[in-house]
Formats: structure tokens, sequence, C-alpha cells
């Protein structure tokens, strides 16, 4: 039996046993708060908002939140004094690790809400989780379903919105507000230098090889161009290119490595969010994604950072957003299978993202 089967055993077991009166109305004044969560890179930079919240609404609690084992090192300072717990649902011993947050009084679960049994499993007193999660049993766990908004919103703004009904939204984030990572050195690029990213979650969010050329050598004008790109993407970067990080650095690094750019230029990724909150000047390329969805948002909205998009893509018309059907997502999830390239992306223009840079390019 595989640690993810055996960690799910043992969780429902717990939550069973865990059951208890119902409590009549979510804690005024929580004293420890749990987000729970397993969201991958760029999601989870995405909570900022709702840590920014809770830290305005409730500044005397303790704030634990998880985070996957490699992300982690992007929370060693702590950001609204939020204290990181590593949490991997496929490692043995998983619920074990989340017993420093056991009998927190709030629990909020962004994202999948079957984590809503596991903060029921580490005896949570009150856990709210966004409406709708299918199959229907991922919300047992749950004693507040939020609803998502009526009309387009931020993801980031989505998740503030768990924090406590009827607050205030969080102040705009200020760069130094996450505290940049410890990091181990590794050779800089040479200043001032353009951050070109090239890689991707999938092939269909690629830019042609050939405009990133032609980029690389309209910003070699006033920068040295700097490839970079995740593991096993090397062969993404131009032949020859230097200097180049082909996906050898550590998120640590790389949010060191993006915050000293002048300016980057990056798909619809990790890297991207990283960007938001380094404050570096950023052109990010949404192609199948959504702009609105996971651009700047409200959080975000005073950032450098400029959304480079064709609004109303035709074929951008899959309204899911965690599994959940929401009216107003648009976004696209197809395969390679299903589409046989990335046309949503090759309407973008090397002039489109230059103006985008304005001034800075």
């Amino acid at each position: 039996m595989s640690a993810r089967a055996l960690n799910r055993i043992r969780t429902l077991g717990r939550a069973a046993l865990s059951i208890r009166p119902a409590a009549r109305a979510r804690p005024e004044e929580p004293r420890r708060i749990l987000v729970l969560h397993e969201l991958l890179l760029g999601d989870t930079l995405m909570l900022a908002p709702l840590l920014a919240r809770l830290r305005a609404r409730y500044r005397d609690a303790t704030i634990y939140v998880t985070a996957r084992p490699a992300i982690l090192p992007l929370f060693s300072g702590r950001p609204y004094g939020a204290i990181p717990i590593p949490f991997d649902e496929r490692a043995p011993g998983a619920l074990a690790g989340l017993e420093i947050a056991r009998d927190c009084d709030l629990a909020i679960v962004p994202g999948e809400n079957r984590y809503t049994v596991t903060a029921r499993a580490v005896g949570a007193r009150w856990i709210v989780a966004l409406a709708r999660g299918r199959p229907g049993w991922k919300n047992w766990g749950a004693d507040e379903l939020v609803e998502f908004p009526g009309q387009a919103a931020n993801l980031g703004d989505i998740f503030a919105s768990l924090a406590a009904p009827g607050a205030a939204g969080a102040p705009r984030y200020r760069p130094g507000d996450w505290p940049a990572p410890a990091h181990e050195p590794f050779p800089s690029p040479q200043a001032p230098y353009a951050l070109l990213h090239v890689g991707a979650s999938t092939p269909l969010k690629y830019w042609p090889s050939e405009r990133w050329a032609a980029l690389a050598r309209h910003l070699s004008a006033r920068y040295t161009p700097v490839w970079s790109c995740g593991p096993k993407e090397a062969d993404l970067i131009p032949q020859g290119a230097h200097p180049a990080y082909p996906g050898n650095l550590d998120l640590a690094q790389v949010w060191h490595l993006v915050a000293n750019a002048r300016v980057l230029v990056t798909l619809d990724t990790g890297v991207a969010h990283i960007a938001k909150l380094t404050g570096t000047r950023t052109a990010c390329l949404f192609g199948p994604s959504s702009a609105r969805l996971t651009g700047r948002g409200e959080f975000w909205k005073d950032a450098p950072f400029t959304e480079v998009t064709v609004a109303d893509f035709p074929c951008r018309d899959q309204p899911v957003l965690f599994g959940r059907e929401i009216a107003w997502v648009r976004t696209c999830r197809r395969t390679l299978a299903q589409c046989e390239r990335p046309r949503c992306m090759e309407a973008l223009q090397v002039e489109d993202v230059v103006r985008a840079l304005g001034a800075d390019a």
C-alpha cells in the first residue's frame, strides 16, 4: 500500500474519532490558525493576500501554513509571521507532521476540499473552505463553505475571502512584505540583466523560440539577456545562449535571480508569481491561462507587472477551477492530444511584450 493511501486511511480514521458537537459560529478571535493545502508553487504564492488579511484581522494569532517541501524554503522569512509546515500527503507520517497545529481554533482550506477531512483529523475547531468541492464528500469536514464571487475575480483575492466574513481587504502588497528567503550563493549574471524564463507546466504555454530570440536581440541593446527554465527544459533555451540557468537553481536561488533582474519576461508559471512578490518589472505572457484569474488582482495592483494576453481568446473557454465549474472562469486545460499547437501563445507578438515593458524595454 502506498504512503498516500495509508495516510488517507489514517486521516479518515482520526477524523471519524474527532467527531464533536457542532460549533455554533466561527471563533471571533482565534488564537491558532492553520492554512492547510498542498497547492503547486504559483497557487501557494497566491496565498499571500489570505495571509495578509489573516494577520491584519488577527494580529496576535499564531498562523501556521503548510507547503510542499520543495516550496518551503520560500517561507524561511516567515511572511506575515506565518510558521511554515512541510506537508506532502504522499510522504510517510504526513499527518504526524501537522501535530504542531493540532486543535487549532480555525483551519482554512483553499483549493482541494478533501483537506477539510485532514483538518478535522487534527482537531480543528472551525474549518472553512471554498464551496462546491466535488464530489460532495470532500466538503464533509467543513463547518463553513464560502461561495465563489459571482463575477470574474483574481485567485489571490478569492483566497483572501476565506479569512473572515465581512473583513476589510488586506492592504495592497509592498515589496518586502514577503521577506526574501535565505539562499546558497550562486554565480550571478552581470547587471543590468533581463531575465527570460522560457519554461512552463505545459507545452501549450510555450512561446515560439524565434520570438524569444528576437526579443533577446531587442533587449540586448540595454541589458544582458539571461535565460532560465525548469529542470528537463534546457532544450527550450536557444542554442549557445549564455548566460543561462537551465533548471540548475533551487527555488530560493531563483527568487534572488528574479529579484535582481532589471526586467523579467516570463510565461504564466511560478516564476511570474515570485516576481509579484519581489517587485521586479515583469511582462507575463498568458495564453491558455486567465490573466484575470492569476494576474495582479487587487492585492498586487501596484506591482510593476503587465499581463500580455489576447482577451477572450475563442478556445480559452473551460469554466473549471479546482475541479469546480465556475461560470465566469475562462481557462484552457487541454493537452497536446486535444490541441496540436498553442495558437493562443502564437497570437502574442514581440511588439506586444516590448509595449508591455514600456520605458524599461
